[in-house]
């Protein structure tokens, strides 16, 4: 099975206890498993996330099946999805050059070895 992968970045709100909340809501075991189970269903094979500061870095390994738009579309009919988002946007804030709405940026490859 091969695999794509997608790298995208959001920051956090620059306050150390909301960024502490936030990582503690994405400690090993305590994300809602209602969102694990919407990823992997989306063919998402695994996902890391990574924090400097409040720059988050997101990579997702994604199988042949993983769509974007599909993905989504099927995050916009999840109703635990979407109250996760909302939890989330309490300590999210969108990139300055990010779309209207849109919180993970896909990341530009500029390197590779």
């Amino acid at each position: 099975m091969s695999t794509k992968r997608f790298c995208l970045t959001c920051d956090l709100k620059d306050d150390p206890k909301l960024i502490a909340e936030y990582k503690e809501y994405h400690a090993t075991g305590n994300a809602w498993p209602e969102i694990t189970k919407s990823i992997k269903d989306a063919g998402i094979v695994d996902m890391q996330i990574y924090l400097s500061g409040n720059r988050m870095f997101m990579i997702m390994e994604c199988d042949e099946t993983f769509d974007p738009n599909k993905k989504a579309e099927m995050d916009a009919k999840n109703p635990k999805v979407q109250e996760w988002e909302q939890l989330m946007w309490k300590y999210q804030q969108e990139l300055p050059w990010a779309k209207k709405g849109e919180k993970w940026v896909e990341m530009e490859q500029v390197f590779k070895l």
